[in-house]
């Protein structure tokens, strides 16, 4: 009864806390907020000068006096500080004042951090004002974001890459039979991208520039038509600015040793997946997720390297913030007691 009464009151909430974006998914309202995962510190007091969009539009342009900042690397948190303050502002920008009790909040994690990192995302959610937090792994709340049927005995395959993390992971029977993290995603990607433009052409560019080029002309399979683009930025040898003509053939053999990474930690979870669940991958294949599933070409490439059906969720951006908001709506009817123990390997604290 006195969940019943709290869940009137408050907005739950389910965040996918990631390394570029952090999307928040409030209770029987969907996803009602997306920003980068971004904050501006004055670097002499420590006091934050933007969160979100407002810090990602300082990133490479700020003056001396001031640091925009990611806090978190590679899906974990990097700086505590910073991710507390972006936590809080966020739940604060959800709720806008309308809430009477602190919120329950459901954290998508990666699956291979440690519990010192686990303790570390519990507890700046604590501190932001949660009133209970569960942490979802999240190749699991990928796939139940991508509808995919998990609790059926037969082997579902997700791969989610991320802007700091690639997970990958079969589920059967509502748990993960295999899973694998890795640190290579969306920023190896565009870092890729920004050390050609240093080998090839001496020229340095920006984090912002290096993903436009990704988004805009990258891929990692031939296109039928392929494109070009002009980027500027600075000549190391001169210190001038120049501009360069630059094609998605040339960008696709920058991204092929991070990509190659990616696909290799694919092949070892098809080779530790059981032999009766990896027969029905043959025809189930695996469904793709995550902002880095959108470079062109990449499951054209998987399917060849695979020989298996690969496709891409419906909302592959949104499908781990979606799969915490529908672990979220299940709370209540599951009756979840501290006791009790938790389905989809979702831990408390």
């Amino acid at each position: 009864m006195f969940d019943y009464l709290f869940s009137l009151f408050s907005n739950d909430m389910g965040i996918d806390l990631g390394t570029a974006n952090t999307l928040v998914y409030v209770k029987n309202h969907g996803i009602v907020l997306r920003e980068p995962s971004v904050v501006a510190i004055d670097r002499e007091s420590r006091r934050v000068l933007a969160i979100g969009s407002e810090a990602k539009r300082m990133l490479g342009r700020t003056p001396a006096s001031i640091s925009a900042i990611r806090p978190l690397r590679n899906g974990v948190i990097a700086d505590f500080g910073a991710a507390q303050e972006m936590i809080k502002f966020f739940i604060r920008k959800v709720h806008n004042g309308r809430t009477l009790l602190r919120p329950r909040i459901v954290v998508g994690i990666p699956s291979g951090i440690t519990e010192v990192e686990r303790r570390a995302v519990q507890e700046s959610a604590e501190q932001a004002g949660a009133r209970e937090v569960f942490l979802i792994e999240e190749p699991m709340a990928a796939a139940i974001g991508a509808d995919l049927p998990i609790a059926e005995p037969h082997a579902n395959m997700i791969v989610d890459i991320g802007g700091g993390t690639t997970e990958t992971a079969v589920v059967s029977l509502g748990g993960m039979v295999v899973s694998k993290s890795i640190g290579v995603a969306g920023d190896e990607f565009d870092d890729a991208v920004l050390q050609h433009f240093r080998r090839k052409y001496n020229m340095l560019i920006g984090e912002t520039t290096a993903e436009d080029v990704k988004i805009q002309v990258g891929s990692v399979f031939p296109l039928k038509e392929e494109k070009t683009m002009e980027v500027k930025g600075r000549d190391q040898a001169t210190g001038l600015p120049k501009t360069v003509l630059i094609t998605s053939e040339e960008v696709r053999q920058a991204l092929m040793e991070p990509v190659q990474l990616i696909l290799e930690m694919i092949k070892n979870t098809l080779e530790e997946t059981p032999a009766e669940l990896a027969a029905d991958l043959v025809d189930r294949g695996m469904v793709m997720a995550g902002g880095g599933s959108l470079l062109r070409g990449l499951p054209d490439l998987i399917r060849q390297e695979t020989e298996l059906p690969v496709h891409r969720a419906a909302d592959p951006l949104s499908c781990v913030a979606l799969g915490t908001g529908r672990y979220l709506e299940m709370l209540d009817s599951m009756s979840i007691r501290r006791s009790d123990s938790v389905p989809f390997r979702v831990t408390r604290s």
